[in-house]
């Protein structure tokens, strides 16, 4: 049996994206997917393993190809100090491996605040701020450096605070925006300051009409004018996109602010688009990856599927070369 990709993949991927989340949400299709033995295989497509070692491995690997790397020990949402603590311990644990395999210098280490405390009921910013604090401070002593991960936009303004405090001891930690929201060109003007470190997104998360683009078509203007903010601007933008038409943009858009090298990347995930990132960095472009690893990879791995019907089709098709 054959699975053909339908034509209008970007219109398709917004039409999968609310089922598909939706139903990520359901205990029981969680238990299916993740017990399902296909799952494991493409999980591993797009995740580097759940072990510290694992992804030590992944980096060595990378950079050897002349890439760069940010990492991202998956968990989201926690509610409990003693895995919020768990998970810190889990970056401190990196940390001290990439110093083991002489590969701490450059690279960079990126949180979801929600996986730290920022959920917490009680007291959840000011926990998150002092988890980040602490891996920010373990990170930049080794020569690594600190992203911040945007969720939804219930979290932005608590995740921007958390950004400016950090930003007094270590100013260059980055922050991921997400193009979809409408605030988000407003936030861009006040973070594309000198040496501000940003991340654009597109937005992974089923955001209400009221704070975000839902029209595909929209969501992919919103982004370009995203990048108009950060080229023209000061700062180190980091063009976080597969998509084709951004890529090159963006190249265009570094040529028309006379931008050296140097002082913008393009950003893709592990296991997406390998040979684009190659391509990319074999011109002279630094090139970033963004690795997770894991146990708790179920909420990322639908994130996945949800965003781009190519993941989903291979996904199927895993299941269905499996039966």
């Amino acid at each position: 049996m054959s699975l053909r990709l339908p034509e209008g993949l970007p219109a398709v991927a917004f039409l999968l994206r609310k089922p598909i989340l939706a139903l990520s949400g359901s205990d029981t299709v969680r238990s299916v997917i993740t017990t399902l033995p296909p799952t494991r295989a493409v999980v591993d497509r797009f995740v580097a393993g759940e072990h510290t070692v694992d992804v030590i491995d992944a980096v060595v690997r990378l950079r050897e190809q002349g890439l760069q790397v940010t990492l991202d020990h998956l968990g989201e949402y926690t509610e409990e100090k003693a895995q919020a603590d768990a998970t810190v311990a889990a970056y401190l644990e990196l940390i001290d491996a990439l110093v083991v395999a002489n590969v701490a210098a450059g690279t960079e280490l990126s949180v979801k605040l929600s996986a730290v405390g920022q959920s917490l009921r009680d007291g959840g910013h000011d926990y998150a701020l002092a988890s980040a604090r602490t891996i920010a401070d373990a990170a930049y002593a080794v020569g690594a450096r600190l992203n911040l991960d945007m969720e939804d936009h219930t979290t932005v303004d608590s995740t921007l605070a958390i950004l400016a405090d950090l930003r007094r001891s270590h100013p260059d930690v980055a922050v991921a925006v997400q193009a979809m929201l409408f605030r988000s060109e407003d936030d861009l003007k006040t973070l594309a300051g000198p040496g501000s470190r940003v991340r654009l997104v597109k937005g992974a998360y089923d955001e209400p009409a009221e704070v975000a683009h839902k029209d595909p078509a929209e969501v992919d203007l919103a982004y370009v004018r995203g990048m108009k903010i950060l080229m023209a601007g000061e700062g180190y933008p980091m063009i976080a996109s597969h998509d084709p038409r951004m890529v090159a943009i963006a190249a265009q858009l570094a040529e028309d602010a006379s931008r050296a090298p140097d002082t913008w990347e393009h950003q893709m995930l592990y296991g997406i688009r390998a040979d684009e990132q190659h391509r990319l960095a074999a011109l002279g472009r630094t090139v970033r990856v963004y690795v997770p690893y894991g146990t708790d990879w179920y909420g990322y791995f639908t994130r996945r599927l949800a965003e781009r019907p190519a993941n989903l089709l291979f996904f199927l098709r895993a299941m269905v070369s499996r039966n």
